[in-house]
């Protein structure tokens, strides 16, 4: 006889337990789908934090990322000198490499007047150095001194302004007392570390920081060509350049920058933290609905023992409820955080969606802390014993 024969002939004794308390059963589904629904927030949340702040990193049109060894993040560049691009060149493999500018930029919000901060990234308008067609179909503009495209996905009071620039009109405002004027929207949308973009020239960026020196860069941008690999590149670009300057692929630097998130920020950790917290939680509940519905049935699980049946038998039946509830309460709990991410992500303009990889990681979680709690409430069984019964 098969094992499949052998589960279909057996009695579902754990189930039948749970369905005759159906008031006990409710209470544990909730409990699951609450510690569920807890952990699917704080993994969205912490998966929106390197979505959103790497999507920057992954419109950039290069296979290798030159930065200051002192950069944290994108927030936190530093810069280093453009020479090292000139030299980049020399190594085989490379293809060309350019220059990006990238500061915050303190401006008039053209919708409310009031100052604002967005990321200002700078670049020679000849030169592609994005892998987003809106803003390669607008580099003309870009060409023209103090014109800039605006990130139509920013966080904040620019529903005016974006409406404006999708009817083709121009709107001007100031930074710094200088004027800029936005023509041209693009997508990229905003993050943790910043609440919108803005696309200009070199020159224009360089005019709204003058005290910028125009040969410290904030990124070098290295293409490779088609046959290169781009980690022996990089490794020979290391033994070229000086220590000035860190080198990375384009995978690196995402990875550099989900690693500050994950380590250096205390917003990564916390979300990590309100994982665990969940799952604490999860097990206590799930143990006290099992400890209870065992001592419960304390009589019958010793009648059980009198009878002939083996311990295993009895943990089985406790199992058996801990894959029940497991079970039944992942589906509230996967349904309520798909509600939960569209609000959240249209507050916050961040990506917050449902992953097929993260709800098989929730089923799993939650399949372990229901075992969890079925072996901590095993242990009541000890006290089945037939003598004391009978």
């Amino acid at each position: 006889m098969t094992i499949w024969q052998q589960l279909k002939r057996r009695t579902p004794l754990g189930w039948l337990q749970l369905r005759h308390d159906r008031s006990r059963l409710l209470v544990a589904l909730a409990g699951i789908a609450f510690a569920d629904v807890l952990m699917f927030t704080q993994l969205g949340f912490q998966a929106s934090i390197y979505d959103s702040n790497t999507r920057f990193h992954r419109s950039l049109n290069a296979d290798i990322v030159l930065l200051s060894p002192k950069a944290q993040n994108l927030q936190n560049l530093s810069t280093f000198p453009r020479r090292r691009l000139l030299q980049a060149q020399d190594v085989p493999g490379v293809i060309d490499a350019h220059g990006l500018y990238v500061n915050t930029l303190t401006w008039k919000n053209p919708d409310t007047r009031l100052d604002a901060t967005v990321q200002l990234f700078g670049f020679d308008p000849d030169v592609q150095v994005f892998r987003l067609p809106e803003v390669n179909q607008q580099q003309q503009i870009l060409k023209q001194v103090d014109k800039v495209l605006f990130d139509r996905g920013s966080r904040g009071p620019y529903k005016g302004t974006i409406a404006a620039l999708a009817k083709g009109q121009t709107l001007t405002t100031e930074s710094e007392r200088r004027t800029l004027i936005i023509q041209g929207l693009y997508s990229l949308g905003a993050s943790f570390g910043s609440d919108g973009t803005l696309m200009a020239s070199d020159i224009t960026f360089l005019r709204q920081f003058p005290r910028r020196e125009a040969g410290s860069l904030s990124l070098g941008l290295v293409r490779l060509q088609p046959s290169a690999d781009p980690d022996l590149v990089a490794e020979r670009l290391r033994h070229h350049l000086p220590n000035d300057v860190k080198v990375l692929t384009r995978a690196g630097y995402i990875a550099f920058e989900q690693a500050y998130w994950r380590r250096a920020s205390p917003v990564g950790v916390i979300f990590g933290l309100g994982t665990v917290m969940a799952f604490v939680v999860g097990v206590v509940i799930v143990y006290q609905v099992l400890s209870t519905d065992v001592a419960s049935h304390l009589a019958e699980y010793a009648t059980f023992r009198a009878m002939g049946y083996r311990t295993r038998f009895l943990l089985g039946v406790v199992f058996e409820e801990a894959l029940v509830l497991a079970s039944l309460g992942f589906i509230p709990g996967f349904v309520l955080p798909l509600g939960i991410y569209a609000m959240a992500s249209k507050a916050t303009f961040l990506p917050i969606a449902m992953t097929a990889e993260r709800a098989i990681k929730v089923f799993v979680l939650t399949l372990v802390m229901c075992a969890a709690s079925g072996a901590i409430a095993t242990r009541r069984l000890q006290a089945a014993d037939p003598a004391e019964l009978f």
